[in-house]
């Protein structure tokens, strides 16, 4: 299928010389998404809402999405087979997903249909554009030009002014701004290229964390950017941001870490439960909720000072998760989805 691109040749102006000697697509990015009444027994990885409608992607392109809470689900026409890993809406018809390969999709019919605008050789062009006259990016960003699209996006972040953040493996990050794309990697102070877990904006703030305990802010929306001082050394795999501005950092071995000065200070929260965090989220009545990969989860009702917990039974591996209504969660994972009540006793 004939790809979309987000920019034209021309106005990137990056697709001359060696960028054009780049390893050629894999299948993975240029054979649709295969129709199967298995999508949602399958491997999801991302959850997201496009207004009302529940919107759930994983494996092998796949990607379904509801308008009744859950109870039933349709395919939706994705042009490339490669895994999902975080989907984002800027409203009930606007989003964007990615994943492997340095995919970056976007859809504007509310997740219906989809076109793949930047691939994992784009974003290494970018980068190289990125680089000016420092030599040694340059060479680092030769080197991903030549490897090709190799390596995945793994988190999307929306700001309220309209700039879609993109973070992944070894230390990619991009920001959409307008129409055009850019990289972030030479303003962010990780010259290890760590992989970089989690993105979030409120508009001015950036927040991005990774592994190795990596915390970076910028305050002036993605200009600059500075390595906060970490409170945890292990990987962290998700940030919440909470409409009250409070920045909760979550992963490995279920360390839950609050900050309520913009990352200056932490405070570890307690939690029973020692398995890692893979999602969480802040529902329409203002109460947080964290998922654990053992299905778990975890609810606060004080902006992240305290949570309960309800356990899984049976448990249930689960990577994402999304509110379908004010009594029930989807939750998704290697073995598919699942429409769960929400009840904590």
């Amino acid at each position: 299928m004939k790809r979309r691109a987000l920019c034209s040749a021309a106005a990137l102006g990056l697709l001359a010389g060696p960028a054009r000697a780049a390893a050629p697509l894999p299948p993975v990015l240029t054979q649709p998404a295969a129709p199967t009444p298995l999508a949602t027994r399958s491997a999801l990885l991302a959850a997201a809402q496009a207004g009302q409608r529940l919107v759930l992607a994983g494996e092998r392109g796949l990607l379904v999405y509801s308008d009744d809470g859950g109870q039933k689900w349709q395919q939706a026409e994705v042009p490339a087979q490669v895994s999902l890993t975080a989907l984002a809406f800027a409203n009930a018809q606007q989003g964007w997903a990615c994943g492997h390969f340095g995919s970056l999709l976007q859809t504007t019919d509310g997740g219906q249909r989809w076109q793949l605008l930047l691939d994992g050789r784009q974003l290494a062009q970018l980068e190289l554009a990125a680089a000016g006259d420092d030599e040694a990016l340059r060479e680092a960003a030769q080197r991903r030009v030549a490897d090709g699209p190799d390596k995945p996006l793994l988190d999307l972040g929306l700001s309220p002014d309209g700039s879609v953040y993109a973070v992944g493996a070894y230390g990619l990050a991009f920001v959409r701004r307008g129409d055009a794309w850019q990289s972030l990697h030479t303003r962010l102070p990780n010259r290890r290229r760590l992989h970089l877990y989690a993105v979030r904006s409120d508009g001015p703030r950036v927040f991005i964390a990774g592994e190795q305990g990596l915390l970076l802010r910028s305050l002036d929306g993605g200009a600059h950017f500075e390595a906060l001082a970490s409170p945890y050394k292990g990987s962290f795999f998700g940030l919440l941001l909470t409409r009250d501005g409070t920045l909760l950092a979550y992963g490995l071995r279920g360390n839950v870490w609050r900050s309520a000065d913009q990352g200056d200070s932490w405070t570890q929260v307690d939690n029973p439960v020692p398995v890692s965090i893979s999602a969480g989220l802040q529902r329409r009545d203002g109460s947080l909720l964290l998922l654990a990969q053992n299905g778990d989860l975890l609810l606060s009702r004080d902006d992240g000072r305290s949570f309960v917990r309800r356990s899984a039974l049976p448990p249930l591996p689960s990577a994402t998760f999304v509110e379908a209504d004010a009594g029930h969660v989807v939750l998704a994972g290697l073995r598919g989805l699942q429409r769960q009540p929400l009840s904590f006793t």
